[in-house]
């Protein structure tokens, strides 16, 4: 999905957070690729292969991928302590869905995140179906050990949209990233879109081998 260069605004009756926006600029060059305390990641720290995947909750691409082709990456290269891959968050229209995603997976804590992420894709269906982008998110919440008041502090945080829209800026300028989702396998930037399986085993065989020089 391309991401929409003008101010997005993240502030919505979900988040009541009117004035805030997150602006997702493209500029500059280089990978920003380092690992920080900050990123949510899976796998083993010294893994050959560092895989950074930027998407949004609210990218149907980024849903279908997660849907269709993560588990068999997962299983053959996370898992196995192939890749140690990170999932770093930009927010696409609808700005409510992506921005209040985020955030809740980011108040589920790490050990819950992705579990959060891979929900909060699944229900992509229901939101469109039903346009009730609170009540999907409330039931992955609640699944994942929130009530409704923890729920509503949650996404209400300004402090934690704050720390979002400066991770977001930070990334798009430094990794020059402008659509959802782009995966950059080490420091180099692989592909825009989802990827194949066969497209990912190209892409780690080359950045393994590189790795190795």
């Amino acid at each position: 999905m391309r991401i929409d260069r003008r101010t997005i605004l993240a502030g919505s009756a979900i988040l009541g957070l009117g004035a805030s926006s997150l602006l997702l600029s493209a500029c500059g060059k280089g990978g920003g690729q380092t690992v920080t305390s900050d990123d949510m990641s899976q796998g083993k720290a010294d893994a050959p292969v560092t895989v950074v995947e930027y998407a949004s909750l609210s990218c149907g691409h980024c849903a279908k991928w997660n849907k269709e082709v993560f588990p068999t990456f997962k299983a053959k290269y996370i898992d196995t302590g192939k890749v140690r891959y990170v999932f770093r968050e930009f927010i696409t229209p609808p700005a409510e869905l992506a921005t209040a995603g985020a955030l809740l997976a980011r108040c589920a804590g790490k050990d819950k995140y992705f579990g959060v992420v891979d929900a909060v894709f699944h229900g992509h269906e229901e939101i469109a179906q039903t346009g009730d982008i609170r009540g999907v998110l409330l039931r992955v919440a609640q699944s994942a050990g929130m009530n409704e008041d923890q729920f509503v502090a949650c996404v209400s945080d300004e402090k934690a949209l704050t720390d979002m829209t400066a991770r977001v800026e930070k990334y798009g300028k430094e990794a020059n990233v402008d659509s959802t989702p782009t995966f950059f396998f080490n420091d180099d930037k692989y592909a825009q879109g989802e990827m194949t399986m066969a497209q990912i085993d190209a892409a780690y065989d080359k950045a393994l081998a590189k790795a190795k020089k």
